[in-house]
């Protein structure tokens, strides 16, 4: 059981899962807009999104070397450096205007992490600015960047699956920050510690409703009704789960209820869309 354990936390902790959840939405992407598996994109999102996450986490440990590099530490260290490596190879696979893109977005993750400017915090200590970057991000790799390599006319669709993933992950992120109240610095002003857990709630709820009726003017409703009430179900469906997490969302809750389960809805999702 320890060593399943111990398998467990590295997969969590080495981000392999929220990887599988970025890679999932990409998936979701292509078939939104009947773009054909592109191996390239969805790989390239998935290891970067290791490596991403992982430069966030421990930034510390690999600027000032602040931690004690534990035996686990180090075998996160060596992944991430093997998964850069494919983050690499499947860049040079990606479409020109991808690759502008990706490194824009890289910019803004490593905005996100690094203090460019003297005396100054890093975006991620901004206050209040923490939750747009980070729903930001996560729209630009798993929605602009699979469009913009298929080369897939950009549309009023696209710019409504964009509004749809932003409040999605936004909603997401509320469920982390609600998790985490306790030990975030008072001063970073994140949504609870603005407007407190019960409204923080209400404006998650809020937002689901908008990011389902967001689908009715899908102009799939019009063209392909069979096609759009698959999407509907399954927008109702992980509006439902992820209003569900919300819902028990406490400070009492453990890790794995966001690190594990939370992030476990964009993989749902696909998932859900495999089966039916």
């Amino acid at each position: 059981m320890r060593f399943l354990k111990l398998m467990f936390d590295f997969y969590i902790n080495s981000s392999i899962h929220v990887g599988l959840s970025c890679y999932a939405l990409v998936r979701m992407t292509q078939h939104m807009f009947h773009i054909s598996f592109d191996e390239s994109i969805a790989n390239f999102a998935f290891f970067g999104t290791i490596v991403g996450y992982n430069f966030v986490k421990y930034d510390a440990l690999a600027r000032a070397k602040k931690i004690e590099m534990r035996k686990e530490l180090k075998m996160i260290a060596l992944f991430s450096f093997c998964s850069l490596l494919f983050v690499v190879y499947y860049f040079f696979l990606l479409e020109r205007i991808t690759q502008i893109v990706a490194i824009v977005f890289l910019s803004i993750t490593l905005l996100y992490t690094l203090p460019f400017f003297p005396n100054k915090k890093n975006a991620r200590n901004w206050a209040g600015v923490k939750i747009y970057i980070v729903a930001l991000c996560w729209v630009g790799v798993t929605l602009v960047l699979p469009v913009l390599n298929a080369d897939v006319s950009i549309t009023f669709d696209f710019y409504l699956k964009c509004m749809q993933r932003f409040i999605l992950i936004f909603v997401l992120v509320l469920i982390f920050e609600i998790i985490d109240l306790a030990n975030d610095d008072p001063n970073l002003q994140t949504v609870p510690q603005q407007i407190g857990i019960k409204r923080t709630k209400i404006l998650g709820y809020f937002l689901l409703i908008i990011f389902c009726t967001l689908e009715f003017f899908n102009s799939n409703s019009n063209v392909n009704f069979q096609f759009f009430l698959l999407e509907l179900l399954l927008i109702f469906a992980i509006a439902i789960t992820t209003a569900f997490f919300l819902f028990f969302a406490n400070e009492k809750r453990t890790k794995y209820y966001t690190s594990f389960w939370a992030e476990s809805v964009p993989i749902v999702w696909w998932l859900l869309l495999l089966i039916f």
